[in-house]
């Protein structure tokens, strides 16, 4: 059986996000068991993992809303959930399987959440953001009446609105046609190139991972099985995709690999 892969980081380096011995158990079942990672300023992670793997619930305990059972999690010097409230204005969150209110316009909707991350100049980031993300026209629609696309985009500028420093992702793609895929990722790449932000990208589309990700966290039954960057990770299962990769892990064929 080979062993996990882990990847580095200088020890010096001040860590965005620190998850040392992380476990979380629900009654009888253990969601997260025993992982640790460290993540540097300015980088793209992508954590990856079939259903069950412990993604979600390792993304809502970075995020302070899981209370863990062992272990910590740090965000920009915090301790989750403990001390959130320090951090939650310099970080957030974006998933295309939460909705906003229907009915409200895509511009009730950004001030809603402008306001609660208290962001000063409310709404001219709204104007500046709907100009970048080709939002201006929809503005004072309801969001019910967008399109998928569409939606898509204002939920990536609600992630937007605070200029967070530590940007979590769930499937920010999914359901996308490729030109409108392609251009959410763009916009991401500039993102991290303008703000120096640290993304934690949670995706089952692999093309998506090897554009975007510098390191990808791959996870199984709530434990780390690789952690290295996707051309390390290739060569080491001897593999020519990510998908390939992601299935060898998956199905528990990446032992029968030559070393």
């Amino acid at each position: 059986m080979r062993k996990r892969l882990r990847i580095a980081m200088d020890a010096s380096a001040a860590a965005a996000i620190a998850v040392d011995n992380l476990v979380k158990v629900y009654k009888a079942s253990t969601a997260v068991d025993g992982i640790s990672f460290r993540l540097p300023a300015g980088s793209i992670t992508g954590l990856l993992g079939g259903n069950g793997a412990g993604k979600t619930t390792t993304i809502a305990t970075i995020m302070g809303l899981v209370t863990p059972t062992a272990g910590t999690v740090t965000v920009l010097g915090a301790d989750m959930p403990r001390e959130r409230y320090r951090v939650l204005h310099r970080m957030n969150f974006e998933s295309p399987y939460v909705d906003m209110p229907m009915r409200l316009t895509v511009r009730q909707n950004l001030s809603v959440f402008g306001q609660l991350y208290a962001v000063a100049d409310l709404d001219d980031r709204i104007a500046g953001l709907a100009a970048e993300l080709e939002l201006t026209e929809f503005l004072d629609r309801p969001t019910g009446k967008l399109s998928s696309g569409q939606k898509t985009r204002v939920s990536l500028a609600k992630a937007l609105l605070n200029r967070p420093e530590v940007l979590l992702l769930d499937e920010p793609t999914a359901s996308l046609d490729p030109d409108t895929a392609d251009w959410v990722r763009g916009r991401l790449e500039h993102y991290r190139s303008e703000r120096n932000a640290t993304i934690l990208l949670a995706s089952h589309n692999m093309s998506e991972v090897e554009r975007l990700c510098d390191r990808v966290i791959i996870m199984k039954k709530g434990r780390i099985e690789g952690d290295d960057t996707p051309e390390h990770l290739l060569a080491h299962y001897g593999r020519a995709t990510m998908e390939e990769v992601f299935l060898d892990v998956a199905r528990g064929t990446h032992s029968e690999l030559a070393p």
